[in-house]
């Protein structure tokens, strides 16, 4: 392996590791109440929508035609993925069971696909013009920590320590540094699929946030204000990415 692709991977492998980096903030929370609950559920909601709408704008700006049969693609694998789990029976995840196992697994799932669409844009970066590959990882990482924070916000409210949601958190980026190194070693061959992935990615994220998240904070918190959290989240998540974006 030559040193341009060992920088590639150690690039992408500094993506995930950022993942983890979004669940430190409950090092400090030591109780959550029902009304914390909700309000976990509704900002991570607001966290999703951002992240699905920058995947979508991306994907646009490869290919519209290609970036919408990924989000139709994502919505029928979420839709089929959540039928079948729901037949399973009992599923245990991150310490838990039952109905929220089976909600942190589909989220960690979706995080997990959308990881491949980001490991192959590191990848097909660094083949691009001098200075890209840089560029696109710096945005990439700093973008995964408030993504690690969507699913701390599911897994440690429900019961999973913050030391093992933080480590899901970068096992459902991992695959950011596997798809690096052959999106940029066949570059041509990866660049079509890009689209693809951001919307099925992007696809999968909204059916999540308004099938289990956003009714989830309902059930602990009035609707306004479950609304004001999606909003303040989704705000910050934007403002977060468009700061990343001016550096």
């Amino acid at each position: 392996m030559d040193a341009a692709l060992w920088i590639v991977v150690a690039a992408a492998g500094l993506t995930a590791i950022m993942t983890g980096a979004g669940a430190l903030p409950f090092l400090f929370v030591r109780k959550v109440g029902d009304r914390t609950m909700g309000w976990s559920n509704a900002a991570a909601a607001g966290l999703m929508l951002a992240a699905s709408h920058s995947l979508i704008a991306e994907g646009v700006s490869l290919d519209i035609t290609l970036t919408l049969v990924g989000v139709l693609a994502g919505l029928g694998a979420i839709v089929v993925a959540d039928r079948l789990l729901a037949g399973a029976g009992d599923v245990e995840v991150a310490d838990l069971q039952g109905a929220g196992a089976a909600k942190a697994l589909l989220i960690l799932g979706i995080m997990t696909a959308h990881s491949f669409a980001e490991g192959v844009g590191v990848g097909v970066s660094f083949a691009g013009s001098e200075g890209l590959g840089t560029y696109i990882t710096t945005a990439i990482a700093f973008h995964n920590v408030p993504e690690g924070l969507a699913i701390a916000l599911v897994l440690v409210p429900r019961g999973s320590p913050v030391w093992k949601a933080a480590l899901w958190a970068i096992f459902t980026s991992l695959p950011q540094p596997i798809m690096a190194a052959p999106a940029y070693l066949f570059v041509e061959t990866f660049r079509p699929f890009l689209p693809v992935g951001l919307g099925l990615a992007a696809g999968a994220m909204i059916w999540m946030v308004f099938s289990e998240l956003y009714p989830d904070a309902l059930e602990k918190v009035r609707h306004g204000s479950a609304a004001t959290a999606v909003t303040l989240a989704f705000s910050a998540m934007m403002a977060f990415q468009m700061l990343v974006l001016a550096h």
